[in-house]
């Protein structure tokens, strides 16, 4: 094909293109000669993002410890990104579930291994200062963690073990948010009083919340995985991937998170020992005590049982 005719059926496409939308082509064209050509500080919006770190202390660490952040909430962006494609693929095929599933598994295998970042990167003397002004802020207000949580699994398997029970397919998602098990870490169950730290988090992100576990009951990970034909749920590869996940959420990562939080919050010998959220956090956050597993299918009774000790 030579460039007139190339050129001819690049033109033709664009003004189908622009048919379609009830649009005039000569006017789309002709506003490509007053735009400006992107650049790569525009297309990524460099300077919106690097503005985006605000210290509350002049403790140097502290800009280390909010950039981590900022960068896991963009990682929790990308993952939840991928999910959302499984769960609205129509049709969906092992190939197209494996493949996204790793996508959001070195996600997460990104976020284990940057845990060093955390516990290598800062001085337990400034961190051990600065986090005295972030209280009662905590990871645990991660929304979009939580999100993540909800399009991977079934709530019964994000239920407080006590409660589950008392919680079916039928159960309300107001009375199913209310015994989730990282509510435990922000309730007292004695008098039902919620800390300030999980009335803050709730008041911001409840209709939030209430909307993606009814938007991803039957579109979850695991329901789309369940909704594939027999053969498809004994493929190997993908049965590798969703127990890799699994694995890689609920042991590998969490349990990078709890050593780096023990490195300074318990082990320093500069603290009180307490979460700056005021959560029983080795409780809340050892896999042993809650048994987070999105899906429990998978596993041996063996692994179930043993989930989270081995480590």
């Amino acid at each position: 094909m030579s460039n007139n005719d190339r050129s001819e059926t690049i033109l033709k496409e664009i003004e189908l293109k622009y048919q379609a939308i009830n649009q005039k082509t000569e006017t789309q064209l002709e506003g490509l000669l007053w735009s400006k050509p992107i650049t790569y500080w525009d297309y990524i919006q460099t300077d919106a993002l690097l503005n985006l770190q605000i210290q509350r202390t002049t403790l140097p660490d502290e800009m280390v410890f909010i950039m981590y952040h900022q960068v896991n909430e963009l990682l929790f962006k990308m993952i939840l990104w991928e999910m959302k494609q499984i769960s609205y693929r129509e049709d969906i095929n092992t190939v197209f579930f494996t493949e996204r599933l790793m996508r959001i598994s070195r996600y997460f295998d990104m976020l284990t291994t940057s845990f060093s970042i955390m516990g290598d990167g800062m001085e337990v003397e400034q961190y051990m200062k600065f986090r005295n002004t972030l209280t009662p802020a905590s990871g645990f207000q991660s929304a979009q963690y939580r999100l993540i949580e909800f399009s991977s699994t079934d709530l019964i398997n994000l239920i407080d073990h006590r409660y589950r029970d008392t919680i079916d397919r039928n159960t309300s998602y107001d009375f199913a948010l209310e015994h989730l098990y990282w509510q435990a870490a922000g309730k007292d169950y004695h008098t039902g009083e919620k800390s300030f730290l999980l009335d803050e988090f709730e008041k911001k992100y409840k209709k939030l919340f209430l909307n993606h576990m009814e938007e991803y009951n039957t579109i979850n990970i695991w329901q789309k995985f369940k909704q594939l034909p027999d053969s498809d749920q004994k493929n190997p590869e993908l049965i590798q991937a969703m127990r890799h996940y699994d694995y890689t959420v609920n042991i590998t990562w969490v349990m990078q998170h709890l050593n780096t939080a023990k490195k300074y919050i318990d082990q320093s010998g500069k603290g009180d020992g307490e979460a700056t959220g005021g959560s029983d956090w080795k409780k809340y956050m050892h896999p042993k005590y809650q048994r987070r597993i999105f899906f429990p299918e998978l596993w041996s009774s063996h692994e179930l049982e043993n989930w989270g000790v081995e480590m």
